[in-house]
């Protein structure tokens, strides 16, 4: 990781992040909260990096990411379209989860959720296309390693969380459990973290 220069910023809040439901790869938007917070990040990354000359910006494909991009690009002065989306990007699928509380689950399979509380970072939802978080650490893994050039990307709270089990060898289970905040800028530069 060293030599890379990434800021990262997690999108903006949506109504179910307000309401806990799992949101997973389901596309929800960001609510006028997080239109704000996007606002601010594009502020506070213009004051850091101008326009960005020489940056690559990618974004998670789904809307809540991309709208987050386009706001931070049109407050940065920059076209606020002209980015990528990488689906290495997106958040861990929570499988047949997704959509749903934890509380509304517990009802029912109470033995699952008690699961996922011992072992948050192994544990996987049921779904065909479920991911644990070691899973998704593993695939924002290759997507850092083909990183070439100082980088701009907007992603989601798990993807963000492996990156400090990936990069600060922090603990699977205490990166699972990290609170990702929607109104800050993450830096990663010489090989490690600093929130902004």
């Amino acid at each position: 990781m060293a030599g890379k220069l990434i800021y990262f910023s997690r999108h903006g809040e949506t109504d179910w992040n307000v309401s806990q439901r799992i949101q997973g790869q389901i596309d929800i938007d960001i609510n006028a909260n997080g239109r704000a917070q996007a606002d601010r990040n594009g502020d506070k990354l213009k004051s850091l990096i101008g326009k960005g000359a020489g940056f690559d910006f990618v974004a998670s494909p789904l809307r809540r990411t991309r709208e987050t991009m386009e706001r931070i690009r049109a407050r940065m002065g920059l076209d606020p379209y002209d980015y990528r989306t990488d689906p290495e990007l997106m958040e861990v699928n929570f499988g047949d989860w997704q959509g749903y509380m934890l509380d509304d689950i517990a009802q029912e399979r109470r033995d699952l959720v008690e699961a996922r509380a011992r072992d948050k970072w192994n544990f996987v939802p049921p779904g065909e296309t479920a991911e644990s978080y070691m899973m998704l650490a593993d695939r924002v893994g290759d997507w850092l390693k083909h990183v070439k050039q100082p980088t701009v990307c907007v992603t989601h709270g798990g993807c963000i969380r492996t990156l400090f089990y990936l990069i600060e060898k922090m603990p699977g289970h205490e990166a699972a459990n990290l609170s990702i905040p929607q109104d800050q800028l993450l830096r990663l530069e010489n090989g490690r973290l600093t929130w902004l």
